[in-house]
This record gives structure tokens, C-alpha cells and sequence, in this order.
């Protein structure tokens, strides 16, 4: 599972909910699909167990579920890698083709505001001999296709760069990247978690080699993900685990069949309602931040760039998000832009490489939306946050 920032809890069932960046409720039509799998008497046998009709007819539940997947993302069904989620995903992509290649070259680019999937991934890389660059984003949080250009070696072997950025929504300039990439001969990974079933996504036309994505994010279940991986004979890629062979040798394990069923149905739901979505999202966003800043001297980090509808990263002047959060606790779930870790408050490490410094820094609150939001549940948002604020300024004056 992708280890988000610093969650707040709901306080009640009554609170609004603005942290779908970590993760969304579970579509009602993606709960019915998995509970009719669950149930079935067909199809509840083990996918590997193909001796007899039972285990027939859950492989191929598996196989059109694969299908339905390749068909949005338009890839090969035989590409798609069932996992856990991202983070799986992207350790198999990173470490799999680092010791499948590494006669080749040991040198990897990444980026400073990568997921921690990635970052952590490349560390433990570091220590077993491999050379990593980590490129620095620009101020408003995306990386420049010359820098990635600067970075490659003759001994490149891949280059991971997130579609969308979990704490600011800042989209990367992907196709860029990737022509880059395949001009020169070197593999591309991207961490789509939070774009995948948000934003379209065709493999037919970005020459992406290896994609990672997690239901959850996308009103799928927990616990279920996929790497897509393009010429996946060609590509040989290390398995991190060892087992019964299953997902082509590279991913070992009885495979989940009602998981994997919500993972299709969730990824089939969210492309035919992703153009009303996309709007509704962004009108969303819009309402919030302008309601917002004409209360508030609020500033909004990524601001510039291309950012997803989906996330809001700001900081208002003067105010903590440790003291807003604990504010705003009981009625509305939102993230901080600090990880805190044994009561240690650590800054982002995304907006301190976008060179956000100060009050700005370790007051940056992340908002993010969904469909299932209202235009009601923005005004009440605001007027949460709005009077938070005043408390906070009330007690500081005391």
C-alpha cells in the first residue's frame, strides 16, 4: 500500500472528507462485483488450478479482468502484472530491471519528489553498488525534460518519473520525458497512482515501458494494483519474490480473484465517467481555492505548473498545519505536507526541493477531491478552515 503523509482521522461519520489522494471509499458497482465473486460457486476455486473446470472458470475471471484493464490503459492483456498496489509495483519495476540489466549499466535517474516507494527503492539500490541521480524540480514542482536529458548516460538504464505528484498534483511532463527516453534507448517507469483511472492514460502513444498503479486510489479495493510491463519478454525482468510461477514468473502468489475483479471494474468505471468527472473535480477545486483565498491569504503551491484537479497543496501565512489540523480534526480529514514520525515533525521533502522554505513550508495542508463531492461540501470545507484559522489566531493573542 502507498504510505501517504500525515492522515487525519474522522472524527465522526458526518465529516467531510478531503484526503482522497490517500485513498477513496470503494465504489458502490466495484463492492457488488467483488461480493458476487466472493459468493460464486463457479468461480471460487484457486486461478493456478487449471485440472479442472473450477479453476478454468476463475483463471478466466482473472483473464477478462486483465483484458478489461489492458483495453483502458491500451496495452497487451499478457503485459498486465497483478500486485499489491504501487509501491509493489514500483519495487518489482526499479529492482527488476536493475539486477535483470545491471551487466548493462548500474545507473538509474530519478527525481527529489518521487513517493517513497521509488525513493526508498533507489536508496537500498545505492547500497548494493547502483548509481542513482535524483534530478531537482523546478519552483513550480516539475521536472524539465532538459534536465532529464543532462542526467543520461551510456550506462542509463531506466528513468522513473510519477504521472502525478501525491502531495501537490503536479503533473509531470511525461510524453517529454518519454520520447526523451526512447530516443536514447532507455527504459521509462512511471508511478501513475494517482493518475491512473483519473486521467487518460495510452500506452499506444508514450512509449511508457513500466506503469504502476493501486485500485484504492481510484474507488477500487486496498490491497490490489498492477505493473504494466511493455515487451515484457524482452524487458526480463527480476521477480522480488519466488514461488509458484504465477503472473508470467514475475509475481508469485495465489492470485486474488474478487481484488483483481475490483481492480477491472473500478478502472472500467472511473474511464466512463472520467470527462464529467474531470469537470465536476475541477470546478470543485476552482470553487474551494477562490472561496478560500478571497477569506484567507492563503498560498498555493504548483501554482504555474500543470496540476491535477484532484489535489491542493497551500499554506496560509502564519499558520502551522499542526495547528490547523487539530483544528479542523473532527469535522474535516485533510493531510499535512509534513510526515511525522515518533512525534517528529519533518518538513515535505517535495516542497522543500520546490525551494518552499519557512512558514510556508511547514504550514502546507494537501486537499484533494473526488466525485463524490459536493459543491456543499466545498463551502462547508471553507468555512471549517476559515474558522480554524481565527481560533488559532484568537489563542496565539492570548
Amino acid at each position: 500500500m502507498h504510505q501517504e503523509d500525515a492522515i487525519i482521522d474522522i472524527g465522526a461519520a458526518t465529516a467531510l472528507y478531503f484526503d482522497t489522494a490517500a485513498t477513496t471509499r470503494v465504489a458502490p458497482e466495484v463492492l457488488a462485483a467483488m461480493v458476487r465473486q466472493l459468493r460464486s460457486v463457479e468461480t471460487f476455486a484457486n486461478p493456478s488450478s487449471a485440472a479442472h473446470g473450477q479453476g478454468r472458470a476463475a483463471a478466466a475471471v482473472v483473464e477478462d479482468a486483465r483484458t478489461l484493464i489492458a483495453g483502458e490503459l491500451r496495452c497487451e492483456p499478457d503485459e498486465v502484472i497483478f500486485t499489491s498496489g504501487a509501491t509493489e509495483a514500483d519495487n518489482l519495476a526499479l529492482r527488476g530491471i536493475a539486477l535483470a540489466h545491471a551487466g548493462r549499466g548500474r545507473h538509474l535517474i530519478t527525481s527529489k519528489i518521487e513517493h517513497q516507494a521509488v525513493l526508498a527503492c533507489c536508496a537500498a539500490l545505492e547500497r548494493e553498488g547502483f548509481q542513482i541521480t535524483y534530478l531537482s524540480p523546478n519552483r513550480q514542482g516539475w521536472v524539465e525534460p532538459a534536465a532529464v536529458a543532462a542526467a543520461l548516460r551510456p550506462d542509463t538504464l531506466l528513468v522513473s518519473l510519477m504521472h502525478t505528484n501525491n502531495e501537490t498534483g503536479v503533473m509531470q511532463p511525461i510524453a517529454e520525458v518519454a520520447a526523451l527516453a526512447a530516443e536514447r534507448g532507455v527504459l521509462l517507469h512511471v508511478d501513475a497512482a494517482q493518475a491512473a483511472g483519473k486521467l487518460p492514460i495510452d500506452l499506444r502513444h508514450t512509449p511508457i515501458d513500466l506503469l504502476s498503479l493501486s485500485a484504492h486510489k481510484f474507488h477500487g479495493p486496498k490491497g490490489i494494483g498492477c505493473l504494466v510491463v511493455r515487451n515484457r519478454r524482452l524487458l526480463r525482468l527480476q521477480p522480488l519474490m519466488y514461488g509458484g510461477g504465477q503472473e508470467f514468473g514475475l509475481r508469485p502468489g495465489t492470485l486474488p480473484t474478487h481484488q483483481i475483479v475490483g481492480l477491472a471494474t473500478a478502472l472500467t468505471l472511473a474511464a466512463r465517467h472520467r470527462a464529467t468527472d474531470l469537470a465536476h473535480v475541477a470546478e470543485l477545486k476552482h470553487q474551494f481555492v477562490a472561496r478560500l483565498r478571497a477569506r484567507l491569504p492563503i498560498q498555493v503551491h504548483g501554482e504555474g505548473a500543470a496540476v491535477s484537479p484532484y489535489i491542493v497543496n497551500l499554506s496560509i501565512p502564519g499558520i502551522g498545519s499542526d495547528p490547523l489540523i487539530n483544528q479542523v480534526a473532527h469535522g474535516r480529514a485533510i493531510a499535512s505536507g509534513s510526515a511525522c514520525s515518533s512525534g517528529t515533525v519533518e518538513p515535505s521533502a517535495v516542497l522543500r526541493a520546490m525551494e518552499i522554505e519557512g512558514d510556508l513550508l511547514y504550514g502546507a495542508v494537501r486537499v484533494s477531491f473526488d466525485r463524490t463531492h459536493s459543491f456543499n461540501d466545498v463551502t462547508a470545507a471553507v468555512d471549517l478552515m476559515v474558522a480554524a484559522v481565527q481560533r488559532i489566531r484568537e489563542l496565539s493573542a492570548q
